[in-house]
């Protein structure tokens, strides 16, 4: 099967695609129907993609596009997910689910929700999101690709943020990516 990556390259989940004997093409630019990579695609994964996939490619694919995210949805929808979790100290953890027309609304194929340490910082609480995500997608990945992965409706609530929201937020990020996450817990509450 030919499988559309879209985002950065993941060396970890193109290895896991590839040992089901599929091949995996990625690309980070935006995508339109009319796309040439799109030929002889039977499946999407879109992880880290900066861009929202087009109606008329998801009504191709169906449930058969799938989006990793780095929150326990519907929390955190959108940009900076790892951020808002500290500042709006909601759950922390990881979702796989089908990606629809909305930002991060899709049914939910799998999560987990993951402790943090006090120790962490944005860099290493990123970092375990990842791991748990990519570890998560790998165990996944056969259901998903015959297509027999249980499907959850999301619910209502939760929260969703643009880029454009983290500038406000910016100055407690003293020490960038390493900033500990305990400066951060409940600050945009307050």
């Amino acid at each position: 099967m030919k499988v559309l990556l879209l985002g950065p390259s993941r060396p970890i989940i193109e290895q896991c695609i590839g040992r089901s004997g599929d091949v995996v093409q990625q690309m980070e630019e935006r995508l339109h129907i009319e796309h040439p990579i799109l030929e002889g695609v039977e499946f999407i994964v879109s992880y880290g993609y900066r861009y929202m996939v087009p109606a008329d490619v998801l009504a191709r694919f169906a449930s058969r596009a799938v989006n990793l995210h780095i929150s326990l949805l519907p929390w955190n929808r959108g940009a900076d997910p790892n951020l808002w979790s500290y500042l709006e100290n909601t759950p922390k953890g990881v979702t796989i689910h089908v990606l629809d027309s909305g930002l991060d609304t899709g049914p939910i194929l799998a999560q987990i929700e993951t402790p943090f340490l006090e120790s962490d910082t944005l860099r290493t609480s990123y970092e375990s999101l990842t791991k748990h995500l990519e570890s998560l997608f790998c165990d996944l990945w056969p259901e998903l690709r015959r297509g027999d992965a249980a499907i959850t409706p999301q619910h209502g609530g939760g929260t969703i943020h643009r880029s454009a929201e983290k500038q406000a937020y910016e100055h407690l990020l003293t020490n960038g990516w390493d900033t500990p996450v305990m400066d951060l817990v409940g600050r945009a509450l307050k």
